[in-house]
């Protein structure tokens, strides 16, 4: 990629190539190649003679709903002329109808030095209450007449505008994403555009036409396989969020060839009375992110799907870490692991002193990759913290096996001193799983008083599942050892989930008086 383009400019020039052919689907809506390359280079005309040429400091912060074709067509024309895109809608990695709140959103505005607020006509009236918060207001932008204080961004000239005159700036940040974590205030992760280049290589390379179902928020990882499946010839399907029978639904009637899903919701679609009698043949990728699923429940699932799961470990700070392959899913064995890192992406180190840690040995996953963050936005501190000597510290522990393969053992926090041995949440997680008669498992540290920590369990049984406690006690008991039985187990209808689809922990152990 020329030192002067962005992965937008690599993307339009390959859909060039069939520009009649339907790209992007969304609310019963289409845009053919031609018409969406339209879009975004009249989009980054009008925002570009909007700047004066220069789009040195350009920070444009979108407020959208999230799985449209203008979020995708404003992130495209921002970063097609070098500015900074913040997502201002979500938080959440898995739920696009999860809002930031008004609050929030003004203390990102500011952190971010946002020039630009870009806006469609479902956020338009809170836009304008930001913006006349704010001491520093930004422009409103959108797509169409939205009225005469924002200006209409489809009025650029298309053919007027030549990217050959932009200088791209690569160590800038390309794309803003809030996180919302578990720890308080929302966090800005900074990602650079020579990274956000770099996330379309595969695509370039595979040139495989796929049809991607997007039903994760175009603002995380969602819209990096968006670009993905786009620089490979391919088509995307928006959707408002996930269900598991629209999901089916879209599948058979739209021959989706790929899906990106968290552990949860693959399970969900697994336990969907329809999906037995849904023509599935068309699915090549089931891609699933977030957290560590079970490996009995991966095995079922290579029984109904096939050889098309990819399991991908990932975090928001250090971008890729770790692949488990579709042929990888068939050895028993492999499918307790996150797959292969990429050699010398990887290091174990210990918590303590930070040294290297032989293969086998439990520590912190720290990952230097072409994919990591830039920094945290406005947090120095926190960002020096979490990147040191150009590793990010992932605050996640795991081993590596003498064949290569990544095994993960919970958060740093969520190791329990129980019954007189150090526990690793996700080794019971794993024996609640085994159970037949169990769909989710969450394990978790609650303390009392007196600080002790007692280890709790919240079970989610399948459709018509009648285990008892004392049997899912008898069933740790037996797997593992009877230390690891949980003080209590609680059976639950559903287990509340985090902004990236991980059980709530915290949550949990709140309810429970932790």
């Amino acid at each position: 990629m020329p030192p002067n383009e962005t992965y937008v400019s690599t993307i339009l020039e390959v859909i060039s190539a069939e520009p009649e052919k339907v790209v992007l689907s969304w609310h019963g809506k289409t845009l053919t190649a031609a018409e969406l390359t339209a879009r975004v280079r009249s989009a980054a005309q009008a925002l570009r003679q909007r700047t004066e040429g220069t789009t040195t400091g350009s920070v444009v912060a979108i407020l959208t709903v999230t799985n449209t074709a203008p979020t995708l067509i404003l992130r495209y024309a921002a970063n097609l002329i070098g500015a900074t895109v913040v997502h201002l809608h979500t938080t959440n990695a898995v739920d696009p109808g999860d809002h930031i709140a008004a609050e929030a959103k003004l203390r990102i505005l500011r952190q971010t030095g946002a020039t630009h607020l870009a806006v469609d006509a479902e956020n338009l009236a809170a836009a304008r209450e930001l913006r006349d918060r704010l001491s520093a207001p930004p422009a409103l932008v959108g797509l169409g007449d939205l009225g005469p204080d924002v200006l209409d961004l489809t009025t650029g000239d298309a053919d007027a505008f030549d990217p050959a005159g932009v200088e791209i700036d690569l160590d800038r940040p390309a794309v803003v994403t809030y996180t919302s974590g578990t720890t308080g205030q929302p966090k800005g992760i900074a990602v650079d555009f020579r990274a956000r280049n770099g996330f379309i290589s595969a695509g370039l390379k595979m040139r495989w036409r796929s049809v991607y179902l997007a039903t994760l928020p175009l603002s995380h990882s969602s819209g990096a396989t968006t670009d993905d499946s786009l620089a490979s010839g391919g088509s995307v399907v928006l959707q408002d969020g996930f269900d598991p029978g629209d999901v089916l639904r879209a599948v058979e009637r739209q021959r989706i060839t790929r899906l990106l899903v968290s552990p949860p919701q693959l399970y969900l679609l697994m336990d969907h009375p329809d999906v037995g009698s849904t023509d599935l043949s068309s699915l090549q990728m089931v891609t699933y992110v977030g957290s560590p699923a079970s490996p009995e429940r991966l095995a079922d699932a290579v029984k109904l799907f096939g050889q098309v799961l990819t399991q991908v470990y990932a975090t928001s700070e250090a971008g890729l870490v770790s692949m488990l392959a579709p042929a990888e899913h068939l050895d028993p064995p492999l499918r307790i692991t996150v797959g292969r890192p990429m050699p010398g992406w990887v290091r174990i180190r210990d918590q303590d002193d930070h040294h290297d840690l032989p293969d086998g040995e439990i520590g912190e996953v720290c990952v230097q990759s072409p994919f990591t963050m830039r920094a945290y936005v406005g947090e120095p501190e926190l960002t020096a913290r979490t990147v040191r000597d150009g590793w990010v510290h992932t605050g996640d522990l795991g081993f590596i096996d003498g064949d290569g393969y990544l095994h993960l053992r919970g958060r740093i926090g969520e190791v329990m001193k129980t019954n007189g041995i150090k526990i690793h949440a996700v080794t019971v997680e794993n024996a609640f799983l085994a159970h037949p008669e169990v769909a989710q498992a969450c394990v978790f540290c609650v303390r009392d008083a007196d600080r002790i920590e007692y280890m709790h369990a919240a079970v989610v049984l399948h459709q018509g599942g009648t285990v008892t406690v004392a049997e899912l006690a008898d069933h740790v008991r037996t797997a593992i050892s009877p230390k690891h039985v949980p003080a209590e187990i609680r059976i639950r209808t559903s287990l509340p989930l985090t902004g990236v689809g991980k059980p709530d922990k915290t949550r949990l152990a709140a309810e429970a008086g932790g």
